[in-house]
């Protein structure tokens, strides 16, 4: 803390003014902007001090090598957000690029606010990659994750009215210790061990249809995944096992399974007609094969012995 650059980071997240604190939730006087994604959507407390280490060097590393050494007493500018902004989210807008959605990360007209909420955008990314385990190999998905959270932390934050309720708006996960770990991470990582452990009488579930982590994630490529909804559905496709799906298309559901299983049956006809003409035709011959490889390509022969 002693480098100024470093201290100008921490001093603008304790910054906690205007954030709309659960009624239940005892505030510490020493509370920061990290504080309140951990009280609003219940993310373990080490990994909020984990990811405030993170995110103070993370910025101050940037601050240092933009802003000049003979500044003396150095401020948090937003320049400085910005490109710690685009090094963090470049993935994920990439994301919303390819699935032909806006981002999340909508920002106050008040100037005052802006910092601030910049900050909270990028801690609810860090702590939700903190938290994630071995969703880090399904970086789509925690795409997906991030993309309706920080809406919700922008819905909170702008004082939102829940149509159903009346009331304001709160996290679809929130309002328990734990809460992230439990309600989202938890139950994405039970369907891999799900589709490894699942077995038929005393012998194991064929290969084809166990689920690793990418084919998970592959999911999350299309804009079929917004079915999923948020809070997930729990009867999604993406939740059921794979016993339970196609498995030429791995679709439940039949209409999309017959329209999806004739592309694939006709294209792979397509493809066996291909080859057995390409075959026939002399292609796969032994005699064309050996003359392919010792033919200089203007027809006469090269020895094959020197």
């Amino acid at each position: 803390m002693r480098c100024p650059k470093i201290h100008a980071t921490y001093h603008t997240l304790r910054d906690t003014r205007g954030l709309p604190w659960p009624k239940d939730h005892g505030k510490k006087e020493d509370a920061d902007l990290l504080d309140w994604p951990h009280a609003m959507f219940g993310f373990q407390k080490n990994n909020v001090s984990n990811q405030r280490e993170h995110l103070i060097l993370l910025i101050g590393s940037i601050h240092i090598r933009q802003i000049s050494k003979h500044e003396q007493h150095p401020k948090l500018d937003d320049h400085v957000l910005d490109t710690t902004m685009n090094k963090l989210f470049k993935n994920y807008k990439r994301w919303c690029k390819h699935l032909g959605r806006k981002t999340s990360l909508w920002l106050p007209a008040i100037q005052q606010e802006v910092q601030q909420r910049k900050l909270l955008y990028m801690g609810l990314y860090l702590l939700i990659w903190g938290e994630a385990a071995n969703l880090w190999f399904m970086p789509e998905c925690l795409c997906y994750l991030y993309h309706h959270m920080a809406f919700e932390l922008y819905g909170v934050l702008a004082g939102n009215v829940s149509p159903s309720t009346g009331e304001n708006v709160r996290p679809s996960y929130g309002g328990e210790e734990e809460a992230f770990l439990k309600k989202v991470v938890t139950p994405i990582s039970k369907i891999v061990q799900m589709d490894e452990a699942e077995r038929n009488g005393e012998t194991k579930s064929k290969h084809m249809r166990r689920r690793n982590y990418d084919d998970l994630n592959a999911y999350f490529w299309s804009r079929g995944c917004f079915r999923l909804g948020w809070p997930m559905r729990v009867d999604a496709d993406f939740f059921k096992k794979r016993s339970n799906m196609c498995e030429l298309c791995s679709s439940s559901t039949p209409q999309v399974c017959v329209r999806v299983c004739f592309i694939l049956a006709t294209v792979r006809s397509w493809a066996q007609r291909s080859r057995r003409r390409w075959w026939w035709s002399g292609g796969g011959s032994p005699e064309f094969l050996w003359l392919s490889t010792f033919s200089d390509g203007s027809g006469s022969m090269k020895h094959a012995i020197t």
